[in-house]
């Protein structure tokens, strides 16, 4: 990778998290909290999932892939907190371009199996009697191969049209972690760049965005045809910690990515990426644990176990 790179630049100074350092103890403090939440959350996730055949369902299925966000959280918050600890805001050449890529996909991961998830849910509530017939076993995991596929097709894209950039100038990054931004401190021609974040990569976030409202809207369309104040909550109820995730997930990265330059600040984007990268992989197990009931069931299955086996 070096050899292709003419960069007089050999690295970059992360500068997204600044403060006093009485702050940085206490930013250092909630980052390592919430990674270690993110782990043991998502992995409880996939082991309950895993164990309980209850839960063996294209639904859960799907959520378990989702749990992938312990890897979205490892692309950046092990970077902070070891430069936290080596007192430096360094990051290399090479570690950024390998940040970049994995950031792009696992996010595209994450908007890929929002969407899938949204049409299980479509196919449940507006097509409940044909659900076993459409989500078959072959089809949620072509959907699923599929995501993977094209998420990793997207970043090899993106991360081999920056690897002949120069960067001769500016090397100070305005957030803490490497994305397409870095584009603003290249001394080459972007161009091709630019336009590929715009055209396709702009297309791989928007389109699933667009699919899954597309969903919502038949969704809510078809509970509110359902006569009982009950069926409509129960309806809903099966949509709702999918709904919050999404709703989390697109709200910031529409904040920082689709908003008009002018009325950015350097805190809002701060917060903004915070959210979508480590407080939404940290929620999602709790919000999909917590509302349902199958799930809590598992995980307290699976408590239930191990406690056994710290008195045994």
């Amino acid at each position: 990778m070096s050899g292709l790179n003419q960069s007089s630049v050999s690295e970059f100074l992360l500068l997204g998290l600044p403060g006093q350092p009485q702050q940085q103890q206490l930013l250092f403090a909630l980052f390592l909290s919430m990674y270690l939440a993110t782990v043991l959350g998502n992995l409880l996730i996939i082991l309950a999932i895993s164990t309980d055949s209850r839960l063996h369902t294209p639904m859960y299925f799907f959520l378990s892939n989702l749990s992938v966000d312990i890897c979205f959280s490892s692309t950046t918050v092990p970077k902070i907190l070891s430069n936290h600890i080596l007192g430096s805001l360094v990051i290399s050449f090479p570690e950024c371009l390998t940040q970049l890529y994995f950031l792009i996909v696992f996010a595209d991961m994450d908007n890929f199996l929002l969407a899938v998830m949204a049409y299980d849910r479509y196919v449940a509530v507006c097509h409940p009697l044909h659900y076993t017939t459409k989500m078959t076993p072959q089809l949620y995991a072509l959907l699923v191969v599929g995501s993977w596929g094209i998420a990793i097709l997207n970043a090899l894209l993106h991360t081999l049209l920056m690897v002949p950039l120069s960067f001769c100038a500016d090397n100070r990054i305005p957030h803490f972690f490497c994305d397409v931004s870095i584009l603003i401190l290249s001394c080459s021609d972007t161009h091709l760049n630019e336009m590929m974040v715009l055209i396709e990569g702009g297309l791989i976030m928007i389109l699933p965005f667009i699919f899954v409202l597309v969903s919502y809207i038949c969704i809510t369309c078809a509970v509110l045809r359902v006569p009982s104040a009950k069926g409509k909550w129960k309806a809903f109820s099966t949509c709702g910690s999918h709904l919050a995730v999404v709703s989390i997930f697109y709200g910031t990265i529409i904040a920082v990515y689709f908003n008009p330059s002018s009325s950015h600040s350097a805190e809002t984007d701060i917060t903004a990426t915070v959210m979508y990268t480590v407080v939404n992989p940290m929620l999602n197990p709790f919000i999909y644990s917590l509302r349902n009931k199958d799930m809590k069931a598992a995980l307290r299955k699976i408590m239930s176990m191990e406690f056994s086996s710290v008195q045994y």
